[in-house]
């Protein structure tokens, strides 16, 4: 594959490149998120659907942190599952921020629960659990996508919140600290995963399958933001 014409420093760049350009946070559902643009319906649905994401989130790193042979990966994602859980502050874990978000919204996260995922929503958090538990590389390199989204991403969701609660000042009460807190999180999470890069940037072997990890689960999140739209 072209990688292999790469050393290990381009290589790096490539694939954090290839994560920033990617789709996954440069799609119609979430650029038009970011300017207010999507209707009562889409804002619900997407503080539903991401919510299954958040809670299941902890479980599914967990399965990646069990299937990782290596000391020092596993150190890395460890300080990301540990962030996670609330930093050994089970007050501070994040799913409780986003149902504390839920419920500024007058929706219940218990009633959400069970609530049945819209089918690009499981496609995605599906997607995770497979990858997370396959060749090693791949699932590396699927975490290393997911992480490196992020700063984009929350960088959109916040603008669109913005938006929101201007043209709706009855939304002007919502509980935004998950959305805040995390951006203040993912440059240490993408430190993480620079580091478990690093230490494998100079394998081809690695490298074929990091990148194609990374591809496929942002292929997903892709599918998981359109699936939001109204039909």
């Amino acid at each position: 594959m072209e990688q292999k014409t790469y050393d290990g420093e381009d290589f790096y760049k490539k694939t954090y490149n290839f994560v920033k350009a990617h789709n996954a946070t440069n799609n119609d559902f979430i650029n038009r998120f970011a300017k207010g643009d999507i209707s009562e319906e889409e804002f619900r649905r997407f503080s539903i659907e991401f919510f299954h994401f958040t809670r299941e989130w902890p479980s599914i790193l967990s399965t990646l942190l069990v299937n990782t042979p290596d000391e020092d990966d596993a150190r890395n994602l460890t300080t990301i599952l540990v962030s996670e859980l609330g930093d050994d502050d089970p007050n501070k874990r994040h799913e409780l921020l986003y149902r504390k978000y839920l419920r500024s919204l007058n929706i219940d996260p218990v009633a959400m629960v069970k609530r049945q995922q819209l089918r690009t929503t499981k496609g995605w958090l599906d997607g995770m659990r497979t990858y997370f538990s396959g060749d090693h590389f791949e699932a590396l390199g699927a975490e290393f996508g997911l992480e490196n989204m992020a700063i984009p991403m929350w960088d959109k969701i916040l603008a669109g919140f913005k938006v929101w609660k201007e043209k709706h000042p009855e939304y002007a009460g919502a509980d935004i600290r998950y959305f805040t807190f995390h951006r203040e999180l993912e440059e240490h999470h993408e430190e993480a995963m620079e580091n478990i890069l690093g230490t494998h940037k100079d394998d081809p072997v690695a490298r074929d399958s990091f990148l194609k990890g990374a591809k496929g689960i942002l292929d997903l999140e892709e599918k998981f933001w359109l699936g939001l739209a109204d039909q």
